[in-house]
C-alpha cells in the first residue's frame, strides 16, 4: 500500500508547460472518474508554483464543474489575481479536452503573530485504540456495500472511530484518524496539498449516514459539487490527524457537510465545508 502513497506523490509532481500552465497525470483508480481530492491537491500544487514559498495557503474555494476522466491528463491554468504585502490570490482552472472541469480560488498569507483560540478536540478514542478500516472491511467481506471500496489500497491509513459495522451516535458524525503512509520532508506546501486531497475523502458520503436504514449506498449517486478548506495552523500529514466529518442537512438532492482536522495534541489545524450531489435512484 505504500506504493499508493508513492503514486500520489508522483501525481503531485506537476509538469510545467508554460508560465502559469501545468499538466498533471492521474492516479490509477477503479472506474473512469477522477477523485475530486486529486484535483484539489493538484490545483493547489499548481497555484503554489506561482507563489513565494514563505506564504502558505490559508484558504481555498472550489467548484467541481464536470466529471474528470481518469485516462486524460489534466491541465491547470493559474491566473495571478493579486500579489499584496500580506496576501496573494490565485485563480486556478482545471481543463480536460478543452473544457473546464474544475475551478478554484486560493489565498496565501504571510505568517503573522496574533490572537489565538480554538475549539477543543472532541473526546474520542485515539488511533492506537482503533482498528484499521481495511481490516474491518475485510472482516465484513460481502456484508457491507462499502467493503469493496474500503479494501482497496490507499495512500492514507484510515481508522474510523465508528467503523462501517458500528453506526455513530445520532447518525450524523463520521470521525476518522488519518495518516499518510510515507514519511515526508519538512515542506509545508506538500503537507497542505496532501491534506487538501484527504479533505475530500468520505466527506460527501457523510450525508448518507442519517438515511442508512432506508436507502442503500449503491442507490445514491454521489458527487462533490463545491468544496472549501481553511488552513489554520502548521501540521504534518505523516502523523495522525483526526478528521471529524459531520452532516448538517440534506435537501433538494444535495448534502451539506463540514469537517474539522485536529492534531493528536488537540490543535485545530484546518476546517472544511462541502456540498455534494445526493441523488437517489430506485
Amino acid at each position: 500500500m505504500a506504493d499508493k502513497a508513492d503514486e500520489l506523490l508522483d501525481v503531485l509532481n506537476l509538469e510545467t508547460i508554460e508560465t502559469n500552465l501545468f499538466r498533471g497525470t492521474n492516479e490509477a483508480r477503479h472506474g473512469a472518474r477522477l477523485f475530486g481530492g486529486q484535483v484539489l491537491a493538484q490545483a493547489l500544487t499548481a497555484a503554489m508554483g506561482t507563489v513565494d514559498p514563505d506564504r502558505p495557503c490559508h484558504s481555498l474555494h472550489a467548484y467541481f464543474l464536470r466529471p474528470g476522466a481518469s485516462d486524460v491528463p489534466v491541465l491547470y491554468s493559474v491566473e495571478r489575481i493579486r500579489d499584496g504585502r500580506s496576501f496573494t490570490t490565485r485563480r486556478i482552472v482545471a481543463i480536460q479536452k478543452g473544457e473546464a472541469i474544475f475551478s478554484m480560488d486560493a489565498s496565501f498569507h504571510v505568517r503573522e503573530k496574533g490572537l489565538e483560540h480554538r475549539m477543543e478536540i472532541p473526546d474520542l478514542p485515539g488511533p492506537d485504540k482503533l482498528e484499521d478500516d481495511m481490516e474491518v472491511a475485510r472482516r465484513m467481506s460481502d456484508a457491507s456495500p462499502m467493503s469493496g471500496w474500503s479494501t482497496r489500497p490507499r495512500p492514507f491509513d484510515l481508522r474510523s472511530v465508528y467503523p462501517v459495522d458500528r453506526p455513530s451516535p445520532g447518525n450524523n458524525l463520521n470521525p476518522v484518524w488519518l495518516r499518510f503512509r510515507r514519511p515526508l520532508p519538512n515542506d509545508h506546501r506538500l503537507h497542505q496539498c496532501l491534506l487538501a486531497y484527504a479533505s475530500d475523502m468520505g466527506l460527501v458520503s457523510t450525508s448518507i449516514l442519517p438515511h442508512r436504514q432506508s436507502v442503500g449506498r449503491q442507490q445514491v449517486q454521489m458527487a462533490s459539487l463545491d468544496h472549501a478548506l481553511w488552513l489554520h495552523n502548521d501540521f504534518t500529514v505523516d502523523d495522525w490527524i483526526l478528521y471529524v466529518k459531520e452532516t448538517m442537512t440534506t435537501a433538494a438532492s444535495r448534502g451539506y457537510n463540514r469537517g474539522a482536522f485536529y492534531t493528536r495534541d488537540g490543535t485545530l489545524i484546518a476546517s472544511a465545508l462541502q456540498e455534494g450531489l445526493m441523488r437517489v435512484h430506485g
